[in-house]
């Protein structure tokens, strides 16, 4: 699944299959269901789910989890707009 292909499936209800956790992730996310993304977060231990848990504590304001995550993704802690990282993510992840 390529970015673009990612954005349009967000018009669905519920996320396309084989997604993986990070992207199921993201897909939550966008979709304005924090807590469903952050479980999709959560239920991998890789680098790129990290970095998607990274994003979304940043986004509740959790400043110090989102700098763990951050380090746990090996990825430097983000400041700009929320909108840039995901689409950052989504480009990253999906190909």
């Amino acid at each position: 699944m390529n970015k673009d292909d990612f954005k349009a499936s967000l018009t669905a209800d519920g996320p396309p299959e084989g997604l993986s956790a990070a992207l199921a992730a993201l897909w939550w996310q966008r979709k304005g269901d924090w807590h469903r993304a952050h479980e999709a977060a959560q239920s991998d231990d890789g680098a790129e789910a990290a970095w998607v848990h990274a994003l979304l504590h940043r986004e509740e304001g959790d400043l110090a989890n989102a700098s763990y995550w951050y380090r746990r993704a090996g990825k430097d802690a983000r400041d700009d707009a929320l909108e840039a990282e995901w689409e950052d993510i989504v480009a990253a992840l999906a190909s």
